[in-house]
C-alpha cells in the first residue's frame, strides 16, 4: 500500500523546534495543501539496546527501569533512563570530531541531513575483504555505470554488507574484546583517505554514511579519512542499516541526530525516502 508522507508537517516541526537557533534554515516551501507522496520509508537505524555495538573504548548503552506498572492510583506508567557515549550505535559524526574548528552537532545546517541521496554498493569486494577500504575508482566506476557523476548536493551512502553481522561484535568490529588493547584487532572496511579526497576535490556532497562503525577502515591509525571529510564540515553517518532494501539511486534521506550542544556525535534516526 502506497504510504503518504505528509512532509510539510515535518518540515514545520523541524522549523519551529529550531526557531531562533543559528542552524536554522529554510528547507521547505509550503503551501497550505502541499505534501510529498512516496511508496516507502525505509529505517536506516539499529536499535539502541544493550546489544549495541559502541567503538571499543567507549561508554556502551546502559538502560534502567525507573517505574513500569499500574499506579496506586489506576494508571499506568512507564519511564526510563538511559545513559550512552555520543559515538556508537546508529550516530552521526560531527565535523568537530576530528576538526577543531569543526561544526558540534547542535551546529550542523539541517539542509546537510537532508534530502537527495545515492548509494554505491561495494560489498562484493568488502565482504570478502574486512580491511577492504572503499577506492576513488569504487566511486568512478559508478559514475561510469550509471552515466553521471556523484550529483551535487547528494548524500552518499556505502554499503559493504557488514550490516548484516550486527551486533556480532567479532563478526562486525572483528573482536569482542575491549579497551584500548583492542582498538588494533578492529578489522571492518571503509572509506580509504584518497577517495576521501577526491570527493572533497571534485564532488560537492552534503554528508556521507555507512554500514559498519567507522568511515575509517577498522585498521587505520590517523583515521585520515574523518579528517578530510570533517574537515570540510561534511558529517558522517556510522553504523547504518538496511541499505539492501535501497535502490541506487531515486531516494531521499531524514537523517535526524539527538541535539546535544557542542556535541561530537550523538544517536541518529536515519530514514531513507523511496519514490515520487
Amino acid at each position: 500500500m502506497k504510504t503518504t508522507f505528509v512532509y510539510f508537517l515535518v518540515g514545520i516541526s523541524i522549523l519551529l523546534s529550531c526557531k531562533d537557533q543559528p542552524n536554522t534554515e529554510k528547507v521547505f516551501s509550503i503551501t497550505d495543501d502541499q505534501q510529498v507522496s512516496f511508496d516507502q520509508i525505509v529505517d536506516l537505524t539499529h536499535v539502541f539496546s544493550e546489544e549495541t555495538v559502541y567503538w571499543v573504548t567507549a561508554k556502551e548503552f546502559e538502560f534502567d527501569i525507573v517505574a513500569q506498572g499500574e499506579t496506586d492510583k489506576g494508571y499506568y506508567y512507564s519511564a526510563n533512563n538511559f545513559a550512552t557515549a555520543e559515538h556508537g550505535g546508529t550516530h552521526i559524526d560531527a565535523p568537530i570530531h576530528f576538526s577543531e574548528k569543526g561544526q558540534t552537532v547542535d551546529e550542523i545546517p539541517l539542509h546537510n541531513l537532508m534530502g537527495e541521496a545515492i548509494k554505491i554498493n561495494i560489498s562484493a569486494k568488502a565482504l570478502g575483504n574486512p580491511d577492504y577500504q572503499i577506492s576513488t575508482e569504487d566511486f568512478m566506476n559508478w559514475e561510469k555505470e550509471k552515466g553521471t557523476q556523484i550529483p551535487d548536493g547528494s548524500i552518499i551512502l556505502l554499503e559493504t554488507g557488514f550490516s548484516k553481522f550486527y551486533p556480532d561484535k567479532m563478526k562486525y568490529l572483528g573482536t569482542d574484546q575491549r579497551g584500548e588493547k583492542a582498538v588494533q584487532l578492529l578489522h571492518f572496511p571503509g572509506l580509504s583517505p584518497e577517495a576521501a579526497q577526491w570527493l572533497v576535490d571534485n564532488r560537492k556532497i552534503k554528508s556521507i554514511g555507512i554500514d559498519t562503525p567507522s568511515i575509517d577502515y577498522g585498521q587505520s591509525q590517523y583515521f585520515e579519512t574523518h579528517v578530510i571529510l570533517l574537515g570540510q564540515n561534511i558529517p558522517a553517518f556510522e553504523n547504518l542499516t538496511n541499505l539492501d532494501k535501497l535502490p541506487e539511486t531515486g531516494f531521499k534521506i531524514i537523517a535526524l541526530p539527538m541535539k546535544i550542544k557542542q556535541g561530537s556525535g550523538a544517536p541518529l534516526r536515519i530514514v531513507a525516502l523511496l519514490g515520487n
